[in-house]
Parts: C-alpha cells; sequence; structure tokens
C-alpha cells in the first residue's frame, strides 16, 4: 500500500510517495513528539523558582561558538529577547506542533531557534552530531513533509475559506 504526502515547495506543488503506509503515522508521531520536548522545556522555563535567564550562555559559552559576536551582542544589548523568546517560543512551537496547527511556522521558528543553538554550542567536543543538530533535522523534515496535515488542525485550516482565498497561507501550515 502507498500514499502521497502533498506540499508546496519554493512555489511549486510536490508530491513525495510514500510507500509504507505507517509512514505517514511516523510523521505525525515525530511532531508530537518534539512538541512534547518543546512543550516540556518552555514550561520547566516558566515555571522554575528563578526567571530564565540565558545571559550567562550569551556571554559564556556561546561566546566561542560560530555566531560568537552576535551571541556577545545579545547578551550584553538585549538579553531580555532571549530570556523572553526561548522559553514563550519553545511552550508555542510545542503548543502548535502537538496540535498540528501553523505547522510549518512553528517548525520554522523550532528549527531557527536549533540553528542557534547548535552554531552557538562551542563544546563539539564529541563531535559534530549533537542532540541540537538532530532536532534541526526533525523541524526541517516537519517542514518539508507537512507533519500537520496528519491528524493536525492544519487540515480544517487549510479547508477554510481565508485559505482557499489567500493560497500563500498554506506556507505556514503543514
Amino acid at each position: 500500500m502507498s500514499g502521497e504526502v502533498g506540499t508546496r515547495l519554493f512555489g511549486r506543488d510536490v508530491s513525495l510517495a510514500v510507500s509504507w503506509p505507517w509512514a505517514v503515522y511516523w510523521i505525525a508521531f515525530l511532531r508530537v513528539l518534539v512538541g512534547t520536548v518543546f512543550l516540556h522545556a518552555g514550561m520547566d522555563k516558566l515555571l522554575a523558582d528563578q526567571p530564565f535567564n540565558a545571559g550567562w550562555w550569551l556571554t559564556g559559552t556561546a561566546s566561542e561558538g560560530l555566531l560568537g559576536t552576535l551571541m556577545v551582542w545579545f547578551g550584553q544589548n538585549a538579553p531580555w529577547v532571549v530570556n523572553y523568546a526561548i522559553p514563550f517560543g519553545e511552550l508555542f512551537i510545542g503548543i502548535g506542533l502537538i496540535l498540528g496547527a501553523l505547522t510549518r511556522l512553528a517548525s520554522f521558528f523550532g528549527a531557527t531557534l536549533m540553528f542557534f543553538l547548535y552554531f552557538g554550542n562551542a563544546d563539539w567536543g564529541h563531535g559534530f552530531v549533537n542532540g541540537d543538530l538532530l532536532l534541526l533535522v526533525l523541524f526541517i523534515t516537519l517542514i518539508i513533509f507537512g507533519g500537520g496535515r496528519i491528524w493536525g488542525i492544519d487540515a480544517y485550516l487549510e479547508k477554510t475559506e481565508t485559505v482557499q482565498k489567500y493560497p500563500r497561507l498554506r506556507y505556514l501550515l503543514g
């Protein structure tokens, strides 16, 4: 049995054949799994006894990474942006992925966050492949396969009159 996952990439309709029937469900499982990881991470930071503070990382460990100059600038000039963006970003990315709502948008911001965490990390003592890189790859996978169309709210949102009228909104859905 085979199936297809249809999506729109770079302005073109693309159909990806899936020869294994459970592959579509696997994508939905990955979406919910990654969403749960991010929801948990965001809730941990927001419900902690002390407010989340990334300043030590921005001006410390991250200052030695490939994006060191940018990280130090944020740590010295706008740490509050990062201190709010990370916990609330993780929370909203997690909710979006679990519900399958605005999946591509949530995955884009998740991939952006993981890009900065991966390249801001100066400690690759165990090699270049780590959890940050794997999450980045999973987010890119969710963007490509449109994981929100499988048991997600995006499947319903794409049928609404607003999305039909403004088809570019499909880039945010998935």
